[in-house]
């Protein structure tokens, strides 16, 4: 496993997909829908992840994806092409910064049952943007690297902790977590574009 691509699992949760993980421990059946979202999160990391390994594997057929310390090969390109983009989208989110609003859905998780939660926990891994550019490239750090799929479990393992950092907390510190878990995801509501900067941020300096 290349610890290189372990921090990703930082920015595979930072914005709605902790602010979910957040909401629903204040629901009246924490434990269960937590368990539940963790689950989906588990589910979506691991198959977005091996469809990634298998996109690039694919590619690498046709297409080499050079040696990691050639700044010139492909895999390198890949990367700073993602640099770019995220550098797009952050000045993007501060530009937006008096506009931007959590999503709406996020405001329905209060009433989630673990059926929903797992939905949620599928969802936000797969159709989030950021979580599919991290997914790309672990996928594609893999083929560069000549690493198996196997390689990328502490990755998904890693994500799957982060997303339950908010239910260990509620678990370890019962009373102090129900006065803060709110406290939290108010000023994530309103600070919404400042952890999407600070998640770009964060994903571009793991890149590079």
């Amino acid at each position: 496993m290349d610890l290189r691509i372990l921090p990703l699992a930082v920015t595979m949760m930072v914005g709605p997909q902790i602010m979910s993980a957040i909401v629903l421990v204040t629901t009246k059946q924490a434990v269960r829908v937590s368990l539940a979202f963790l689950a989906g999160v588990a589910t979506a990391a691991l198959v977005g992840t091996a469809i990634a390994r298998g996109v690039f594997a694919l590619l690498g057929n046709g297409v080499s994806f050079g040696d990691p310390s050639d700044s010139g090969s492909v895999g390198s390109i890949i990367q700073y092409t993602l640099v770019a983009l995220l550098l797009a989208a952050a000045v993007k989110s501060y530009v937006k910064r008096e506009t931007v609003k959590p999503p709406k859905w996020l405001g329905t998780l209060m009433e989630a049952d673990p059926g929903r939660a797992y939905k949620v926990g599928l969802l936000v891994i797969l159709l989030m943007p950021s979580d599919i550019a991290v997914m790309l490239t672990v996928g594609a750090h893999l083929e560069q690297h000549s690493a198996s799929y196997a390689d990328a479990l502490p990755f998904i393992a890693a994500t799957v902790l982060i997303a339950a950092l908010p239910l260990l907390g509620l678990l370890l510190f019962h009373r102090r977590a129900e006065r803060a878990m709110p406290q939290i995801r108010e000023w994530i509501n309103t600070h919404s574009w400042l952890v999407n900067i600070v998640t770009y941020l964060i994903f571009i300096a793991l890149i590079l």
